[in-house]
């Protein structure tokens, strides 16, 4: 989740720095110093970031192939569990236990649902 973060900042700030250069290039005569001091604080958090954004690029590079091989792997088995489980809002945050077990219960505004019945009797084996 970091690394979605530190790419949406990244972008975020390589969007603006054109913005900033085009500022630089129709002069300084029309900006006041609280507008110089915002341009050339941004322009030394840009400076700063550089190194930062190439670790993250090849950070990307390194686990982007995982992520994809996960996701091929678990892709199946998560769509079968989503399918199993209809309505998760009917249950709430997982709890875990202080021996290691993890409970999710069904909240309580939530109406258990009745098994389908089947419509024949279940096959009788004689012993």
């Amino acid at each position: 989740m970091r690394q979605i973060a530190a790419l949406t900042l990244t972008a975020s700030l390589a969007l603006a720095a054109p913005a900033f250069a085009q500022e630089e290039e129709e002069g300084e005569r029309g900006l006041s110093l609280m507008e110089r001091g915002a341009q050339m604080f941004m322009e030394g958090i840009l400076r700063e970031m550089e190194p930062a954004i190439g670790e993250l690029e090849s950070l990307g590079e390194e686990v982007g192939p995982a992520l994809r091989d996960f996701a091929r792997e678990m892709g199946p088995k998560l769509t079968e569990l989503l399918e199993e489980v209809e309505d998760s809002s009917a249950y709430e945050a997982p709890e875990i236990l202080p021996n290691g077990d993890i409970i999710i219960r069904r909240k309580p505004d939530h109406p258990l649902e009745e098994p389908e019945t089947p419509t024949e009797p279940a096959p009788q084996i004689e012993l």
